[in-house]
């Protein structure tokens, strides 16, 4: 298989729940570590061979706009949301035009880790088989996790299959904000502002979605309390 070389960052949310660190900037810009959130994530792309990164914008656009294209490293492109945010499946499909036919990744920005193991994108792409999977995400085990507070999100097959927590009290995998797929399948999709879990599901129950779990530490992002967490967490030593 080829390697991906295009990503797309969803950067387009409003932050809500990270105020008042999002007053003045957009949840992309908040730093943690001295390095702003996107700053993270596409750093982590370029390390896994991602030359070309599509980035939706909304809240500040102008700002988060500018920032990303100082960056000389990859090819920046925008998908200009600020009239009205799309959800993370909307704003796949308003990219579409961007993303080219290979695989590619797509990840969230509120999303920081400290690998232990093999890095962790390596393993989301070597995990990917178009035969058998339409989409494959990156987990964490809640044991694992920092700054996430949820009942986790899937249960892991011994065949790479997820299933969705459900009516489950808990699930043992938490999705961390990054996955692989198929850009032809967004053809199918509507357009318009919605989410991605629906479209999940659907490919649970064809037994087309799938998981790969990372070895390290995951820190969600979400709020203030989970940004001093991640700072802590950062500046503590393996």
């Amino acid at each position: 298989m080829s390697r991906p070389t295009t990503a797309m960052v969803l950067a387009a949310g409003l932050g809500t729940r990270l105020r008042p660190l999002t007053l003045d900037r957009p949840k992309a810009l908040v730093t943690v570590g001295g390095r702003a959130l996107i700053d993270h994530m596409i750093d982590r792309l370029a390390a896994a061979g991602i030359t070309r990164v599509v980035v939706n914008v909304h809240a500040f656009a102008d700002d988060l706009e500018a920032h990303v294209r100082g960056r000389s490293d990859v090819e920046v492109l925008i998908s200009d949301e600020r009239d009205s945010p799309l959800e993370t499946a909307g704003g796949l499909k308003a990219a579409r035009p961007m993303l080219g036919d290979a695989p590619i990744l797509v990840a969230n920005i509120d999303s920081v880790w400290i690998e232990t193991g093999p890095p962790v994108l390596e393993a989301l792409i070597a995990a990917w088989n178009a035969a058998r999977m339409d989409d494959v995400l990156l987990l964490a085990p809640l044991e694992r996790c920092l700054g996430f507070d949820g009942p986790g999100d899937f249960f892991l097959g011994a065949d790479g299959r997820l299933t969705h927590r459900g009516a489950a009290e808990r699930a043992p995998l938490a999705y961390m904000g990054v996955h692989m797929m198929d850009p032809a399948i967004i053809d199918g999709w509507p357009g318009g502002a919605h989410g991605i879990l629906p479209l999940w599901l659907e490919m649970t129950r064809a037994g087309r979605l799938h998981g790969v779990t990372m070895d390290g530490v995951w820190m969600h992002v979400g709020d203030p309390a989970a940004r001093e967490a991640a700072e802590a967490r950062l500046a503590t030593p393996l």
